[in-house]
């Protein structure tokens, strides 16, 4: 018997975990759901020693990182291993938040045949500009407030090759930074609940690798575009500016635009988002939710 695969990929400082309450109501529905951790992430993840309370910020800003020798080659590789395998089950909706909408578009590049839907979930879909860090530059990015919880960033990312984040800071303004960029109206329960899923380090060649759809491979694929209204991270204007782009690109295959009230974590099990993905994935089976 077939069946549909929804395949997740979390964004930057993040893992599989983040998507775990979706997958349990998806799999509660009747869905197959994974999620996938890059390189470096969930169960591989680095815990710097100086991360550790009681905190050495000195120490903390030269441990050297594991993750330094991963790119977005190695990311592309592990999704498409889960893709292989997933494929010989049925379909296959490819899923990606954040950051991981640039693994999603490289494996879109590389694999068109084993895809039939990308989704886009916040997300970063370079199709003008060559590389997510090309687009905060752009005037849409300007309301952004990630700026905001970059000051949190610990170290020299050319030197440790990697982008270390204090997620444990002390500092009460560093915390309401985040929650105002990435959690919007989180509990505090919530916010600490975001802060102990988060990991300090993420390759750092990430937003600077190319990272562009192509319209012969990647432009084929039936997409589906995710917009947060309340995103502080990827202001609304910039995922309008990707969801325009991408369809001047392909314009024989237009983006499917969905928009949710949610700040840019979600969070991802809230029941709209549960209901919205559990609707691409009857749809792409061929019968009604």
């Amino acid at each position: 018997m077939t069946s549909n695969t929804l395949v997740f990929v979390h964004g930057t400082n993040s893992n599989s975990y983040g998507w775990s309450g979706l997958i349990s109501e998806l799999t509660l529905r009747g869905h197959r759901a994974v999620a996938v951790d890059l390189p470096g992430h969930g169960n591989e993840q680095f815990i710097p020693r100086a991360y550790q309370a009681p905190q050495d910020l000195d120490a903390l800003a030269t441990e050297p990182s594991p993750l330094a020798k991963f790119t977005i080659e190695d990311y592309v590789e592990r999704v498409v291993d889960v893709l292989r395998r997933a494929r010989e089950h049925g379909r296959v909706i490819l899923v990606g938040a954040s950051q991981g909408g640039i693994t999603v578009s490289r494996v879109g590049n590389a694999v068109p045949e084993l895809l039939d839907r990308v989704v886009y979930v916040a997300a970063y879909c370079c199709v003008d500009l060559p590389n997510l860090h090309a687009y905060l530059e752009t005037p849409e990015n300007g309301d952004s407030l990630l700026p905001r919880v970059a000051a949190l960033a610990v170290g020299d990312p050319m030197t440790l090759g990697v982008s270390r984040v204090n997620w444990r800071s002390a500092d009460p303004a560093a915390m309401e930074a985040v929650r105002e960029c990435l959690a919007g109206d989180f509990t505090d329960e919530g916010l600490r609940w975001l802060l102990n899923m988060l990991e300090p380090d993420e390759t750092a060649t990430i937003p600077v690798a190319e990272a562009r759809g192509q319209a012969d491979t990647w432009g084929r694929i039936p997409r589906t575009y995710v917009r947060f209204t309340r995103d502080r991270l990827i202001p609304p204007a910039l995922q309008d500016r990707f969801i325009a782009e991408a369809d001047r690109l392909t314009p024989d295959n237009p983006t499917d635009v969905r928009s949710v009230d949610a700040p840019h974590v979600g969070p991802f099990h809230r029941p709209d988002l549960v209901k919205l993905f559990a609707e691409l994935a009857c749809a792409e089976k061929g019968f009604p939710s």
